[in-house]
């Protein structure tokens, strides 16, 4: 076997380009990867949170992760979410990741990870939101949070081909929830687009509500105004209070990922001693074994931790696709030796 000493380095606007028109294949690959994680077949240790003392927004998170099936793949994501990056006019989050051989164990690629990351967030709130909410039109997609992961849910939801009516958004930025329609307008196709003055204008007039915040401590203390039937994806994990969980009709994407570094899933734990209130994972719902909906009027909600093996399933379409396009750089004998 000849041994490789080189390493692809996949740039951001490498990545932009291998993902673009790639909506389909993303989810596709997001719901094998739930899937196989589902079956037992990956590694998945429990994400490291590098905190700051005295700074409560700043994080550093590191996602290790291997998924089997088909088509292994081990890997690393990096990310940082860092909020006050947009007055310096950069965004909050900036990852990479890292792809090893499992033949060598020596890293392959190299890769830009904050595209790859919000991809993966958002084809899986879209594949929840496709799963559990119920058939038909969206009347109104409500967003609270005007941010790049709200952005990139509404894009994989519209890919969906499930008519909406309209999207209703909520910033406690007004004038950034105001502006957020125009960064939208590329892939709505003409969906008439509203910023809302209060939270519970979004919660009472929308059908699927996505929470994508940047919130460290629940705030959302009633959702009773929501329609029956309604679906969140509490995508950002911290935004509701304990009892509005425990009231809830509960999907997360991995049980012993998602209750756990103080989301509103863990504090609903340390208020009941207990995870009953969690009723099957989207996996579950996907291979059938569980039903979409507890009922047809409860509010449904997805609280996904976000898995690394999504990260690994998306990475591996992108490098798949670099090496057969030969997008990116290559940097020969990065590794000294065989």
């Amino acid at each position: 076997m000849s041994i490789d000493t080189g390493l692809l380095v996949l740039s951001g606007p490498d990545v932009h380009e291998l993902l673009r028109g790639r909506e389909a294949d993303v989810i596709a690959a997001v719901r094998g990867a739930y899937l196989t994680h589902q079956e037992g077949l990956s590694c998945l240790p429990h994400s490291v949170f590098v905190r700051f003392p005295e700074r409560v927004k700043e994080r550093i998170i590191a996602l290790p992760a291997y998924l089997g099936g088909q088509r292994e793949v081990a890997g690393i994501k990096w990310i940082s979410s860092f909020p006050g990056n947009h007055d310096l006019g950069i965004s909050r989050a900036s990852a990479i990741m890292v792809l090893n051989s499992l033949e060598t164990g020596r890293p392959q690629v190299v890769l830009e990870g904050s595209l790859i990351s919000a991809a993966r967030t958002a084809a899986s709130a879209a594949l929840a939101a496709d799963v559990l909410h119920a058939p038909g039109a969206v009347d109104t997609l409500g967003l609270v949070g005007c941010g790049l992961i709200n952005r990139e849910i509404v894009r994989f939801v519209s890919s969906l081909g499930r008519p909406i009516g309209r999207i209703l958004a909520y910033d406690i930025d007004r004038q950034r929830a105001d502006q957020f329609g125009t960064s939208l307008a590329a892939f709505t196709g003409g969906v008439p687009f509203q910023s809302a003055a209060t939270l519970a204008d979004v919660l009472a007039q929308s059908q699927v509500v996505s929470f994508a915040t940047t919130a460290v401590e629940p705030t959302v203390t009633d959702i009773s105004m929501c329609s029956p039937g309604a679906t969140i994806l509490h995508i950002s994990l911290r935004d509701l209070v304990a009892d509005v969980v425990l009231r809830s009709d509960n999907i997360v994407d991995d049980i012993d990922h998602a209750v756990r570094a103080q989301t509103s899933l863990h504090l609903a734990e340390q208020k009941v001693g207990h995870r009953d209130f969690v009723r099957a994972t989207l996996a579950e719902v996907l291979n059938g074994s569980k039903p979409a909906r507890r009922s047809a009027r409860d509010i449904s909600v997805f609280s996904p931790f976000g898995l690394g093996v999504l990260d690994l399933a998306v990475a591996q379409l992108v490098m798949d696709r670099a090496v057969a396009t030969r997008h990116g750089s290559r940097v020969e004998r990065f590794f000294e030796g065989v």
